[in-house]
């Protein structure tokens, strides 16, 4: 409890059915989701002056809709593919197919995506509020949760009789006292990274030259020469929708603590430091950049892994190796387990490891749900995973699945009147498969012309 006020004087702004924290794209899903039947009132606060979160605010594409490899899957629907519909309606998007990494990427427009996540949500009738963060817990009453948030109007207080954190770093889990694991505690932690972004670049002349394979080699070169400062030997530099623009991912900012606000501090100021530092060498040693500039950094340096929830179900990193669909499953991932960290040698990778012979599992409804929880669940990067486990299941595809699956769980605690930890999951299920959610048999590529995905390969 913040210990300068006494929460019995703080305002009541309002009260709400469902409250989501957080309106990344888990926290977007799990609103639009709980609000769908139009039964309940849903609120969805978001610290930003916009949603979308790690959508938004750094990235440019869409990962874990489909497998990787020669044959792709898609694994992934539901309310998820209505984002990416509305996107395609103003040629806001495009496949880019990807055989190696996390598979074939759906490539879209930050910027309108802003502008799409606001639609929805307003459409949907969904009480939102931007510039407002929580700021603690109160458990007030026995069936209603209290959460204390600060905005430029004051503080003011929310009480919620279901709450879905999708915070990202676990923010009510941590004020409401859930157990978590702290990313690094037992495992190194992912390292963070500030995506840049360039104009002007010449892509015919980049592919003539040898495209991403002539990249890496020259970053390699660079890296292993000291010739420029690179803290990595190879990276992603890829299309944007935007014609002549590129996006990166290549930055790679480590051992500092993104919850700790001087080392965050540090974090932010290296991540810039080192993007100016690519920037120069595209412009000197890559063919196509030499009239292109930085003209964006993300939002804030992207964070992979802070605080993960101990939920009813810990995904384990042989349950992603298994390629295990168990009977309580709410949705599919086929991402690889994607390890951003250094190595014994100090140098600074990603490792990889793939999911073998279908290439997909399923993960449980206990990985949404903190141990013990009667009105909460959690979506997003502070789901219930192990470092290994959470290294394959981030991807926003998969988020947005989780934020799908909490919001009509929470919806379904209601009607019920049944606890999170107790609830009907054959029901959850039934429900998800009503919006389209894909829990069983992968589609090959061929058939996802049936849920609307007719988007051109770049």
């Amino acid at each position: 409890m913040i210990a300068f006020i006494d929460h019995h004087q703080i305002p009541l702004l309002a009260e709400t059915d469902i409250l989501v924290i957080g309106a990344g794209s888990a926290g977007c899903l799990a609103a639009l989701a709980a609000r769908q039947s139009k039964k309940y009132e849903v609120m969805l606060v978001e610290r930003y002056g916009f949603p979308g979160g790690t959508s938004t605010q750094m990235l440019d594409t869409f990962y874990g809709f489909f497998t990787p490899g020669d044959t792709p899957k898609k694994i992934v629907s539901g309310l998820a593919d209505t984002i990416v519909n509305t996107l395609n309606e103003t040629g806001d998007i495009f496949l880019r197919p990807n055989t190696y990494g996390a598979g074939t990427g759906v490539n879209y427009n930050p910027e309108r995506l802003k502008y799409v996540w606001d639609q929805k949500i307003m459409e949907a009738g969904i009480r939102f509020l931007l510039h407002t963060t929580l700021v603690d817990v109160v458990r007030e009453e026995a069936e209603k949760q209290s959460c204390i948030f600060w905005n430029k109007s004051g503080f003011y207080k929310v009480k919620a009789k279901r709450v879905i954190d999708a915070s990202g770093d676990a923010d009510f889990c941590h004020l409401a006292g859930f157990s978590y694991e702290v990313a690094g505690e037992s495992a190194p932690a992912q390292s963070m990274t500030t995506t840049f972004r360039m104009s002007n670049v010449n892509l015919e002349k980049y592919k003539q030259a040898g495209g991403k394979k002539m990249m890496n080699e020259k970053m390699k070169t660079a890296f292993e020469t000291g010739s420029y400062a690179l803290p990595r030997k190879e990276g992603s530099a890829h299309e944007m929708c935007q014609k002549g623009c590129i996006s990166t991912v290549a930055v790679k900012v480590g051992d500092l603590n993104p919850l700790n606000a001087e080392e965050l501090t540090r974090a932010e100021i290296e991540g810039r430091r080192q993007a100016f530092v690519f920037e120069e060498f595209f412009r000197n040693e890559v063919p196509g950049y030499e009239e292109s500039k930085i003209i964006g950094l993300s939002h804030q340096i992207g964070v992979r892994e802070t605080r993960r929830v101990y939920g009813e179900y810990r995904l384990e990193k042989n349950d992603c190796l298994s390629g295990n669909i168990s009977p309580d499953s709410i949705f599919l991932c086929g991402a690889p387990i994607e390890d951003h960290r250094k190595s014994k040698n100090g140098e600074s990778e990603t490792f990889w490891q793939y999911i073998p012979d279908n290439g997909v599992y399923g993960v449980p409804y206990g990985t949404i749900v903190p141990k013990g929880s009667e009105l909460v669940w959690v979506a997003g990067r502070c789901f219930s995973a192990t470092h290994d486990a959470h290294a394959s299941c981030r991807s926003m595809a998969q988020t947005m699945c989780m934020g799908q699956a909490a919001g009509l769980a929470a919806a379904l605690s209601i009607d019920e009147d049944m606890a999170a930890h107790s609830l009907d999951i054959s029901k959850l299920q039934s429900k998800l498969l009503q919006t389209g959610a894909i829990l069983e048999v992968p589609q090959t590529l061929a058939d996802t012309s049936r849920n609307g995905w007719r988007y051109n390969f770049r």
